[in-house]
């Protein structure tokens, strides 16, 4: 049983002593039903031994807060500004996002400021001349129907207290980030400055990663975009390899700490025959080899198809001068290109007929409009996402556990990341499904 405390505890401004003004009975609405409190919470671990274990020790059982709705708010809407800003890579669903924010806090709770923070962090800081974008329902309505970000975005660190001076200026009281791990550690760093300063502003985070990789959060948006797409390529790809002598069908998808999307994707078109991600080492010389496993089944088969995630076989690199891009992440070198030009290397050495196509959709799939699943799943979090802050609550992430949406605090989930379990039934099945061996040579 895992027992690695867990923090839980999410931060507030204060009292919430404003009746919510979804309660406001001129509407007409039964909403009582809709209300939570901060009683109600979602067990972290639902493993019944774990949980039988921790009762027999006097374990407290771990538990999240229940994201949705208070009966009671700490701002008044009437006076509230607030803005919003996505920060790091694009990601299908960003505008859904942003679409559910304005129309929540519009609709539900009659707020009439929101600025959109145009480019990310840039927005915040004079020199960069990026006027607030005014978010009103008409601007938003159609906007789940583009790509991208409406209010756009960019890499890379700003200063935290010109932010933060930014916001006490403008006179805004709730500020939305929409980003992976650094926007998240950022977000968290400007909670911090705001509360040194005695400032009553609410900040709270809504996780991004296309590879969902987020520490406690078992599902990000942009995923089932992602997989859904990368599913085609795998089929294009197994069409191509099928379509010519000794064909082999590369593709190349995100991931760049975490293979999820590879591992999904290859369970949801089953036309692959080795599946690379970062969390699983493999030898490309050698008996048991990826070359030699490739000319293996080419030979005996006619063709196959690879899938890499961005991140595998990085350690084929050592040597190579490392790399940073604008955030501070390590650019990763090109396992596609990589493995494309080794593999038509070592069968033009064998002097075996090769036919190899190479597939690299990422960008393609980053900047596409949420599928109909991830478009739901966002409308769910930024409805949520403007109930904690309405609430006066801060510093917090609005994570999915357990099939509900809940309350972390950032701090539980800033700096760590989710991983594929190469012994968990994620990777179990995916080995089931491609027959693939272990690509690892014997141990000398």
């Amino acid at each position: 049983m895992n027992q690695e405390p867990i923090e839980t505890r999410i931060q507030t401004l204060g009292e919430a002593k404003v009746p919510s003004p979804m309660l406001d009975e001129k509407r007409g609405e039964n909403v009582h039903h809709l209300f939570v409190s901060d009683e109600d919470r979602i067990m972290i671990n639902i493993r019944r031994t774990d949980i039988l274990a921790m009762v027999d020790q006097g374990v407290d059982l771990p538990s999240f807060e229940l994201a949705g709705p208070r009966r009671k708010v700490y701002f008044d809407a009437s006076k509230l500004r607030c803005a919003i800003a996505t920060c790091g890579g694009l990601c299908p669903g960003l505008n859904d996002i942003i679409r559910a924010i304005v129309l929540e806090l519009h609709y539900r709770y009659g707020v009439k400021t929101i600025y959109g923070v145009l480019h990310g962090l840039e927005g915040f800081i004079p020199e960069y001349n990026h006027d607030f974008l005014d978010l009103t329902p008409a601007r938003v309505t159609s906007i789940m129907n583009m790509g991208g970000s409406i209010l756009g975005s960019s890499r890379g660190a700003q200063d935290i207290e010109r932010v933060v001076d930014c916001l006490e200026v403008n006179n805004i009281g709730m500020l939305f980030m929409v980003g992976g791990d650094g926007t998240l550690m950022a977000a968290s760093k400007i909670a911090d400055t705001i509360f040194e300063r005695g400032l009553k502003i609410s900040v709270v985070g809504i996780p991004k990663t296309i590879d969902n990789d987020i520490h406690l959060v078992s599902r990000s948006f942009g995923f089932d975009t992602a997989v859904d797409v990368s599913r085609m390529a795998i089929q294009g790809a197994h069409n191509e390899a099928t379509a010519y002598p000794n064909g082999v069908g590369l593709i190349k998808l995100m991931g760049r700490h975490s293979g999820f999307i590879a591992a999904t994707a290859a369970l949801a078109q089953q036309d692959a025959n080795f599946v690379l991600i970062p969390e699983v080492d493999f030898d490309l010389e050698g008996p048991q080899g990826l070359l030699a496993a490739l000319e293996t089944r080419v030979v005996n088969r006619g063709h196959a198809v690879i899938v890499a995630a961005e991140g595998a076989g990085q350690k084929f690199f050592e040597g190579v001068d490392e790399r940073r891009d604008a955030s501070g992440n390590i650019r990763l070198n090109d396992i596609g290109t990589f493995l494309r030009d080794t593999i038509k290397a070592h069968f033009a050495k064998k002097n075996i007929p090769l036919n190899i196509k190479y597939i690299d959709p990422s960008y393609m799939i980053r900047s596409l409009p949420a599928n109909a699943n991830d478009s739901v799943f966002c409308g769910f979090l930024g409805r949520d996402a403007v109930h904690a802050g309405m609430a006066g609550k801060t510093k917090l992430i609005i994570g999915h556990w357990n099939n509900h949406f809940v309350h972390l605090p950032m701090v539980a989930t800033a700096g760590r990341r989710k991983q594929v379990r190469p012994n968990g039934k994620l990777w179990t099945t995916v080995l089931e499904s491609t027959g693939q061996p272990s690509l690892k040579n014997d141990p000398a």
